[in-house]
C-alpha cells in the first residue's frame, strides 16, 4: 500500500485542492485511491451531520466509496484550531483511532492520500500535533507552499520539522494562490534550489477551479509508484 500525508506551510494554502488533484490524477491511471482527512473543523450541519468540504472534495475525487465516518473520522462545526474545536465539544482526538480509519480504508486501496488540517505542527491535542498524526500513520509527506512573499522561510521551516519524521519528505507541490507574486520565478527557484525541484507548479488561473490537473507522472512520483 502506497500513500502520503498533505501538508502545507500554513492554513488556506490549498491542500485540499492539490491532494485531490493528485487523488484524480492516480484514478485515472487505474490506481485504486482513496482520500481521508482525520480532522476538519469548519463544517456544515446537514440532515445527515456535520460535514467538510475537504473532506467530501476528497471523496469526490477518490474511486472507492467509504463511509463518511471512516474518511472524516474527527468533524468540527467552527473554523477554529483542531485542538481547542475538540475541547470545546467535549472530544478527545485519538491517535489510535484515526490510524484504525487510515487502516481500514488502507485495506481497500492500492493508495490513501491524508489530508492533514492547518500547518505542520497544528495541535490536535495537549500532546500531539499533525506532525504525530503523520508519524502514527508512518506516511510520508507531500508539502504544498502557497506562492505568495513569505514562502521561502516557511517553506524552508516546514520543510526542516518535516525532515525530522521517519518517513521524511516526499516532494513538494508550488501552489499560486494569488493573481501577483513579485519575482514569482526567482522565488521558485529559489525553493528548488533548497528543497528539490518541485511536483508540480499550480498557478494561480488554475488554482480557482478545484478540478486542476497534476502530470500523471508527478503523481504516481509523490506516492512511491514510479
Amino acid at each position: 500500500m502506497h500513500g502520503v500525508f498533505v501538508t502545507g506551510t500554513d492554513t488556506g494554502v490549498g491542500k485540499t485542492v492539490i491532494a485531490a488533484a493528485l487523488i484524480r490524477a492516480l484514478a485515472r491511471d487505474g490506481v485504486r485511491v482513496a482520500g481521508m482527512k482525520p480532522i476538519a473543523s469548519g463544517a456544515a450541519l446537514t440532515p445527515a451531520g456535520l460535514r467538510s468540504a475537504d473532506a467530501l472534495a476528497l471523496m469526490r475525487a477518490s474511486n472507492i466509496a467509504a463511509p463518511y465516518e471512516i474518511v472524516n473520522p474527527y468533524c468540527f462545526a467552527a473554523p477554529i484550531a483542531p485542538h481547542i474545536a475538540a475541547h470545546d465539544a467535549g472530544v478527545v482526538i485519538e491517535l489510535a483511532l484515526l490510524r484504525e480509519r487510515f487502516l481500514t480504508l488502507a485495506a481497500t486501496a492500492e493508495c490513501v492520500v491524508v489530508e492533514g488540517a492547518g500547518g505542520w505542527l497544528t495541535p490536535i491535542s495537549s500532546a500531539a500535533s499533525m506532525a504525530d498524526l503523520a508519524a502514527a500513520l508512518e506516511l510520508p509527506v507531500v508539502l504544498v507552499v502557497a506562492l505568495r512573499l513569505g514562502c521561502l522561510n516557511h517553506a524552508f521551516l516546514t520543510a526542516r520539522a518535516v525532515g525530522a519524521h521517519a518517513a521524511g519528505l516526499a516532494g513538494w507541490v508550488g501552489n499560486a494562490i494569488g493573481p501577483h507574486f513579485e519575482r514569482a520565478a526567482e522565488n521558485i527557484a529559489t525553493l528548488q534550489a533548497h528543497l528539490a525541484p518541485a511536483a508540480a507548479i499550480v498557478p494561480y488561473a488554475a488554482r480557482a477551479s478545484d478540478e486542476i490537473e497534476l502530470p500523471l507522472a508527478a503523481a504516481r512520483g509523490l506516492v512511491g509508484l514510479q
